[in-house]
């Protein structure tokens, strides 16, 4: 199935909310957070479709000025030979407050587990109602969130130079 016609089948299921971009090598469609869980059920459920495979999940920080993060999610049909890349947009958060927050799809596939723990740990993204939330590639006391634009690395982590 070709991208127009996944995006055709999608807006006829979801409603013209969602932005198809072609203007990238390969083009991606954004979504709103609130609709996520119910695409991605619905890409992976549909006979048509059968995204079995998510191949990945990262994170794109844009910067305090225009001050959003992305989320982008890579899937496979595997037996169709088809990809699909979904894109959810959320609010930067500032020092005091809370993280930003997306829905978790773990329980769709099962790799989204430690990919979304990964964006977690890197990024700061909480992936709300996700089984197992916490860091997976840094000591869980670290601080900050090292792929965010204004991360400031400390000098010294248990007395060890980390520059």
């Amino acid at each position: 199935m070709t991208f127009p016609e996944i995006t055709d089948l999608l807006t006829a299921q979801f409603g013209p909310d969602l932005q198809v971009n072609t203007q990238n090598p390969q083009p991606y469609l954004t979504i709103q957070t609130s609709q996520l869980v119910e695409i991605c059920q619905f890409l992976r459920d549909d006979d048509r479709l059968f995204f079995d495979l998510l191949a990945c999940i990262t994170a794109i920080d844009n910067g305090l000025s225009i001050n959003t993060i992305e989320v982008i999610y890579n899937l496979t049909s595997i037996p169709y030979e088809h990809d699909l890349m979904l894109k959810v947009v959320v609010p930067r958060n500032a020092d005091d407050t809370p993280l930003p927050s997306v829905p978790s799809i773990a329980h769709i596939w099962r790799t989204a587990d430690w990919h979304e723990r990964e964006a977690f740990d890197l990024m700061g993204i909480h992936f709300t109602g996700h089984p197992d939330l916490r860091r997976i590639l840094l000591p869980t006391d670290w601080v900050g969130y090292p792929l965010r634009t204004d991360y400031q690395e400390e000098e010294q982590y248990h007395g060890i130079k980390t520059k």
